[in-house]
């Protein structure tokens, strides 16, 4: 049964340049900013103290299962 929130296309698209980015993170401001926040809300992102947006474990699991299309485990 699926229990997660959807992701937009642009939300799915922020977390994978945030992926991409790796530690560098994403930084605040950018056109995918408000989608950052949105992620950050939902635990898939977090603001770091510098002001950039990094990857939680949680959405490294998100991004594997939504833009990778691999399973997860149960």
């Amino acid at each position: 049964m699926w229990n997660e929130p959807y992701l937009e296309t642009c939300c799915r698209s922020a977390l994978h340049r945030l992926r991409l980015a790796g530690p560098l993170g994403r930084p605040d401001g950018l056109k995918d900013g408000p989608c950052l926040h949105r992620l950050a809300g939902m635990g898939l992102a977090a603001p770091r103290a510098d002001g950039r947006f990094r990857l939680t474990a949680e959405g490294e699991a998100r991004h594997a299962a939504d833009v990778l299309k691999t399973r997860r485990a149960a």
